[in-house]
């Protein structure tokens, strides 16, 4: 086993609190008492939470709603669960939790081999009726970015409700025009446990009583919305963009240099996240290989991976099996430099070199 510090590249399944998170939080947690008390203390405590929630509006340019919720699954559930439309629509390469809230009956909408979302089937299922649509903004396991605002124009344009899973893209790019959009902290720098459903129109879901204006019931995390806040605030990943695209693509040339592919390579994709396969190549061994080399990387969804089903993404895309059972994904942080990617592609070269040595 490697003897240097470990290398992280594991940051879409999630990634290190921010230094300006960690002290919101400190602060917030001096303000101890229930946001929902009628007393001094709890109105200074729900002085906290609504500090947050207007900081995260404004990071997130977002005028309209924002409910707390336990992170981004628990958001695209009160979508899902509170809306009055009968029809469901998903996106065949949606994040595990939204086919699963949105129910057996949804109808998938296909992905091309790029991972885009057919729009001529899309307009074909809008024709017939209303009806809730998820379809994420970027992709989880490829970091593929769907025309998202040109879907939110369709999808209203037939009288149908947009729910955009970004968990992926907050924080790093631009929301898109949608009508409820998910979510989550601990994607973007801050603390674990919290996200939002961002809600144009609260009149499309059911309340329900309780907190977050009857949209939610338990008690609210002050200290962690102002984490969330201040993550997003400070801007450490949207700021990075820029630079975190060319170690994309310094990425992408060493893995191709040494026999591997890059999924989805003619895609606009998000620049934090990068799919890599080596045919022929198994993937739970590279998984082991890089994690004994010190290096943690992912076989996709953080949900999934430990349990090494086969991707729905992978298949949705149409993958060929030895692109599907070899693929990885590198997804870097505010902090990742030039000399980490070039460790794990000195890795990934003898871990290539290691898997032709094999097949020959």
């Amino acid at each position: 086993m490697s003897t240097a510090a470990r290398l992280y590249l594991d940051h879409a399944a999630t990634t290190p609190l921010l230094p300006e998170a960690r002290a919101a939080m400190a602060a917030a947690f001096d303000v101890w008492a229930n946001p929902s008390s009628p007393h001094a203390e709890g109105r200074k405590a729900r002085a906290v939470l609504e500090e947050a929630r207007e900081r995260i509006k404004a990071a997130l340019g977002w005028r309209h709603d924002v409910i707390f919720t336990s992170g981004a699954s628990e958001a695209v559930a009160i979508a899902a669960r509170r809306t009055s439309f009968i029809r469901r629509l998903v996106g065949a390469t949606e994040h595990d939790i939204v086919p699963h809230e949105m129910g057996p009956g949804a109808e998938v909408v296909p992905v091309d081999a790029d991972g885009l979302i057919d729009l001529e089937t899309l307009d074909a299922a809008l024709d017939a009726g209303p009806a809730l649509v998820a379809i994420q903004q970027v992709n989880n396991e490829t970091g593929v970015i769907q025309p998202i605002d040109e879907i939110a124009e369709r999808v209203r344009g037939a009288g149908s409700l947009l729910l955009a899973d970004c968990a992926q893209g907050a924080g790093k790019i631009a929301l898109p025009d949608a009508d409820l959009i998910a979510v989550s902290a601990h994607k973007l720098g801050g603390p674990p446990g919290i996200g939002a459903l961002l809600v144009r129109d609260l009149a499309v879901l059911e309340p329900t009583g309780g907190q977050e204006q009857g949209y939610r019931r338990g008690t609210q995390d002050a200290p962690a919305a102002a984490g969330f806040a201040a993550a997003l605030a400070g801007r450490a990943f949207a700021g990075a963009m820029p630079r975190l695209a060319e170690l994309r693509r310094q990425l992408d040339q060493g893995v191709k240099a040494a026999g591997g592919l890059i999924i989805a390579e003619d895609s606009l994709r998000i620049p934090n996240i990068g799919a890599v396969a080596l045919p022929g190549a198994n993937q739970a061994s590279l998984l082991v290989q890089f994690d004994l080399a010190g290096i943690a990387v992912s076989a996709g969804s953080a949900c999934s991976s430990g349990k090494m089903k086969e991707s729905r993404v992978m298949a949705a895309m149409g993958a060929s099996p030895d692109i599907a059972s070899s693929f990885l994904r590198v997804s870097f942080g505010p902090a990742t430099s030039e000399a980490d990617i070039d460790r794990f592609l000195v890795q990934w070269r003898e871990v290539a070199n290691r898997a032709n040595s094999v097949a020959a």
